[in-house]
């Protein structure tokens, strides 16, 4: 039996970032050890009860969803010596911009969204693809509660409690065929219940797209995500399944995915296509490496005061480097933003 002991980049309870701060982002801004079964995964802890999570409930969701939780994996990844950050402020500050520009309006605009039934679609360079109802999507995975840091490319942290399983375990079961070297992921697509595609806001090309490297995707950390703070995901935080991609900037976490394509040639990714000189396809975190118009060395974690500012050194890849490092080997960081 493997036991990994906590690294520099496990993360605690205590440490993990109000809900409430994640979700009013913009308004602030204007116990023993298991073994894990995948390689290159912390510590499993024992099991923990949702209701840890103040202000969080699992009340109203689907059965498929309340059936997981039976099983889930508490606290199979943390991080240590840093507090979660409160339900009430991840579920309120939030870059979700078909609902809005503003840090709120997620929150206040995101509630008409139905996110059942919910279809989602694997094609591309797969030996399998396949059309799945989202309860047969999860169906084949144990859930397991990640607590990860989040740091936002504008400059903003949290630290979440997140539920899903790894990303890897659908592509192994979805077989990418030789010619598979990224993925490309497509978001909903729905204006009328998503007032920001109605918008002046208009530079973005609908639907939203993001990408991944095909090793970055199989990499143990890279995370399908249903829930938070031991609940299904709010609408405004990208229900009902969402990437998680801890050592990267929060805009490649795409939200409410509707299709998964392996691919062979890199996709060109929404940001990409808005501002290639500020948002490139890799959006590692790096503290060396400035944002054109604001340094990146340091981090302002939520929640955070006027009068009691909770700023911080930035880590490079976000804290995660010993498990993700390896995948940049030789690479020019800087050029490969």
């Amino acid at each position: 039996m493997l036991i990994k002991f906590p690294k520099a980049s496990d993360c605690q309870e205590s440490e993990v970032t109000p809900a409430s701060i994640y979700f009013s982002r913009r308004a602030l801004l204007g116990g023993s050890m298991a073994a894990l079964a995948a390689a290159g995964l912390p510590r499993l802890a024992a099991a923990a009860e949702p209701s840890r999570y103040a202000g969080a409930a699992a009340d109203g969701a689907p059965a498929w969803f309340k059936d997981k939780l039976a099983a889930t994996q508490w606290q199979a990844m943390t991080v240590a010596g840093e507090a979660i950050t409160p339900f009430k402020d991840a579920s309120s500050y939030n870059n979700y911009y078909e609902f809005g520009a503003d840090k709120g309006d997620p929150a206040a605009n995101a509630s008409g969204m139905k996110t059942e039934p919910w279809t989602v679609v694997v094609d591309g360079e797969v030996g399998k693809p396949g059309r799945y109802a989202l309860e047969d999507f999860i169906k084949p995975y144990q859930l397991q509660e990640r607590i990860y840091r989040m740091r936002c490319v504008e400059a903003w942290s949290m630290v979440i409690p997140w539920l899903g399983f790894p990303l890897a375990d659908l592509l192994k079961q979805v077989q990418p065929t030789s010619k598979a070297k990224y993925i490309r992921f497509e978001t909903l697509q729905d204006p009328k219940v998503m007032p920001g595609m109605r918008s002046d806001f208009a530079l973005i090309q609908w639907p939203y797209i993001e990408g991944l490297r095909l090793d970055e995707a199989m990499n143990p950390l890279t995370l399908l995500a249903v829930g938070m703070y031991g609940q299904q995901l709010p609408n405004q935080n990208g229900a009902p399944l969402r990437l998680v991609v801890p050592w990267k900037y929060g805009f490649k976490g795409v939200k409410s995915i509707v299709r998964i394509s392996l691919v062979e040639e890199q996709p060109q990714t929404t940001w990409q296509n808005i501002a290639p000189d500020e948002y490139g396809f890799f959006a590692n975190v790096n503290p060396t490496v400035d944002h054109p118009r604001w340094t990146q060395a340091r981090e302002r974690r939520l929640p955070s005061g006027l009068f009691s500012p909770n700023v911080r050194d930035t880590l490079m890849f976000n804290g995660y480097g010993e498990e993700v490092a390896s995948l940049y080997s030789g690479m020019d960081l800087r050029k490969n933003y």
